[in-house]
């Protein structure tokens, strides 16, 4: 091909490029703020709300028993408690020996939980099933309230065990845990 034909395809493209598809329609700054509920490790962006794990006994009944087995010790989806500290690759990862922040936990509810109707829990539901995981998990007490404030303190077994890809974003390794 000789060069101005294709200076000529290169500009064609460049143009026909520029002006786009004109699919949808650009979102509002409240549209996006509904889908901004992103929680950071250091609790960053935890709503308010609180629940206790006898609160979230009662929703896993209801909404998680079905997948994740009677006290969280897995069924048709994967366990949640119970696998002993990983010692290789292959090792069953569970919330207690895999999970490094207790906020992501939060999160991952928060986002993806019950899998049949994502983001239907309310706050206070992802507190509570969040404080019954960390409790059957014997990593807080049965009594303990989890909350903006409490969650980010929890200190999980394995939150040194991974290399973040963004350590700016990471709180701090010590000083915040209970």
């Amino acid at each position: 091909m000789s060069t101005p034909r294709l200076v000529a395809l290169l500009l064609a493209c460049g143009t026909a490029h520029a002006a786009g598809p004109n699919l949808g329609q650009p979102l509002t700054h409240a549209e996006l703020a509904a889908w901004n509920i992103h929680v950071l490790p250091d609790g960053t962006n935890l709503p308010k709300g609180t629940g206790t794990s006898a609160q979230g006994a009662s929703v896993y009944a209801q909404k998680c028993a079905h997948c994740h087995g009677e006290a969280g010790k897995g069924a048709v989806s994967a366990a949640l408690v119970g696998a002993p500290p990983i010692k290789s690759i292959d090792a069953t990862k569970t919330i207690a020996n895999f999970w490094p922040y207790p906020t992501t936990l939060f999160d991952f509810i928060r986002r993806s939980m019950p899998w049949q109707a994502p983001r239907s829990l309310s706050d206070d539901e992802v507190y509570a099933l969040t404080a019954y995981i960390l409790a059957q998990n014997k990593l807080i007490g049965e009594n303990d309230v989890m909350n903006a404030e409490t969650l980010p303190k929890v200190k999980m077994p394995n939150r040194d065990g991974f290399t973040p890809r963004f350590p700016n974003l990471m709180p701090p390794r010590s000083g915040r845990d209970l």
